[in-house]
């Protein structure tokens, strides 16, 4: 098919939240379809839209996610302007994406994976083997809280939310010690003046689908298809599927700890597991490898045999 190309009088509208960092995915999506189809960035209409994650009372007072939702407060408002027709696509980080989509949407094309490590971010500190006993940690995330406590028991974490500036800030003013942050979002903002240091994975096994775009459509809508398509990274999307696997098979939430990691190595994918109890008393890791188009076998194989390990009320919360 030959698609009608989008133009400055009719562009297409790219949704997204209105952070700096979703503002950043937005900008390097639309300048990755500018290119690839020869159109001036005024072709295509960034097009904010806030939604109920970027509250920013909530943000404010720290309240965890499981507390007011899941994974649904970052993508819900958006969803609904693209079911309506005020937006064409929509741009998110993965990682904040549920597994399954609204009926209509799918989710379909990634842009090539930037970092996944964490980084641990410190004005005093280079790691959280540095810490003093009792220091107080702050992170918004139940994987990192969980595998925190797992490695250092000692330290004190306390709930840290809101964007790479918020965060920072609240760093700066001293409500915690360190806390963590994507090192793709420190990246993709350009911000090298920041106290951050690398995790290997070895040591803190990120997000499932941490540093990678997803990018969603209509599922009836064939020229946003056709123009995705020609952005879209085959390697992240094998990478993503084994990941997203694991996370569907654990019934992955905001409220369950989970890590994972897809790698590509001799055309073979190799990915890592990890389920924790939510107070981080114990953790459950495994690892598997295979061809990269069995990847979705994969996720789902380790899912089934980490939850068999784990039995019932392991993901139980421990106040």
């Amino acid at each position: 098919m030959t698609v009608t190309l989008p133009s400055p009088a009719s562009p297409l509208k790219i949704g997204t939240r209105g952070s700096p960092l979703a503002l950043a995915q937005a900008y390097e999506t639309r300048q990755r379809l500018a290119e690839a189809f020869d159109l001036p960035q005024e072709a295509f209409e960034v097009v904010v839209i806030k939604t109920t994650g970027d509250n920013r009372a909530m943000i404010d007072a720290d309240r965890p996610l499981k507390e007011i939702g899941n994974k649904g407060l970052f993508t819900k408002e958006i969803e609904e302007a693209m079911l309506s027709g005020a937006i064409d696509i929509a741009v998110h980080s993965t990682k904040d994406m549920p597994v399954a989509q609204p009926e209509g949407l799918v989710l379909d094309t990634f842009l090539p994976r930037e970092d996944v490590r964490d980084a641990f971010i410190s004005p005093s500190y280079s790691s959280i083997h540095d810490l003093p006993s009792g220091a107080v940690v702050g992170t918004s995330s139940l994987r990192r809280r969980a595998q925190l406590l797992n490695r250092r028991p000692d330290l004190n974490v306390v709930e840290f939310r809101g964007n790479v500036q918020t965060r920072l800030k609240k760093l700066e003013n001293g409500v915690a010690e360190c806390t963590f942050l994507a090192l793709a979002g420190l990246r993709r903002l350009n911000m090298d003046d920041v106290p951050a240091t690398a995790i290997s994975p070895d040591d803190m096994l990120p997000a499932i689908a941490q540093g990678a775009i997803g990018i969603e459509r209509r599922a009836n809508d064939d020229r946003a298809a056709e123009m995705l398509a020609a952005i879209h990274h085959a390697e992240t999307a094998q990478r993503l599927a084994a990941e997203r696997s694991l996370l569907a098979g654990l019934d992955g939430s905001c409220e369950t700890p989970i890590a994972g990691l897809a790698e590509m190595q001799d055309g073979q994918l190799r990915l890592r597991g990890e389920v924790l109890r939510p107070d981080g008393s114990e953790a459950i890791a495994e690892t598997a490898t295979g061809p990269a188009e069995d990847g979705a076998e994969i996720g789902r194989a380790m899912a089934a045999s980490l939850l068999q390990k784990a039995g019932p009320g392991f993901f139980d919360w421990r106040d």
